[in-house]
């Protein structure tokens, strides 16, 4: 895979999940109900996303074992999305932070790799999974309140996650060898 097409994949994840982050604030009470749905799959192309890049061009790519960790995180917490989708309406808050949690949390350590090798604009990244960890992080700290305010929540940590996304997408022409 050369340089274009993951700029332009990670990008197209990074539109998708702010498209999907946008729907969820502007229809609250539609985006509760279909949520764990909208949640999977945006979830599932994104991390399929980071496993293809790996694939592909893993050792093109500085710092790619990471994008291996979240991408295989991400589809497994998708996929246990999509089939649980009663479990997980009423576990929606726990699931969200954990995965914000997890992923800013590969992408803080992945940030120090990308430093290591040289790459400018690496404290972006660091940032930017400093912030989604904090995310995750607060979904759990009041669960019944996230419950409530869960399709702004989700509309906030996926666009989040979008723009992490579409910074890696900017970014990705420093991380090839």
């Amino acid at each position: 895979m050369n340089k274009t097409v993951s700029r332009v994949l990670w990008i197209v994840a990074g539109v998708l999940l702010i498209v999907a982050g946008g729907a969820c604030m502007l229809h609250p009470g539609a985006a509760l109900s279909g949520l764990s749905f909208l949640l999977g799959m945006a979830m599932l192309f994104s991390g399929a996303v980071d496993i293809m890049i790996f694939a592909t061009a893993g050792s093109s790519i500085y710092g790619s074992g990471w994008f291996l960790v979240d991408g295989i995180l991400t589809v497994l917490l998708s996929i246990f999305l999509l089939c649980n989708q009663m479990f997980t309406m009423m576990t929606l808050p726990y699931i969200l932070g954990m995965w914000l949690l997890f992923s800013g949390i590969t992408k803080f350590v992945n940030s120090f790799d990308l430093r290591r090798f040289g790459v400018r604009g690496w404290g972006w990244v660091t940032a930017f999974g400093l912030l989604m960890a904090a995310a995750g992080f607060l979904s759990f700290m009041d669960p019944l309140a996230a419950a409530v305010t869960l399709s702004v929540l989700a509309g906030l940590f996926l666009m989040i996650q979008g723009v992490v996304s579409i910074v890696f997408g900017c970014l990705s022409g420093r991380f090839w060898m």
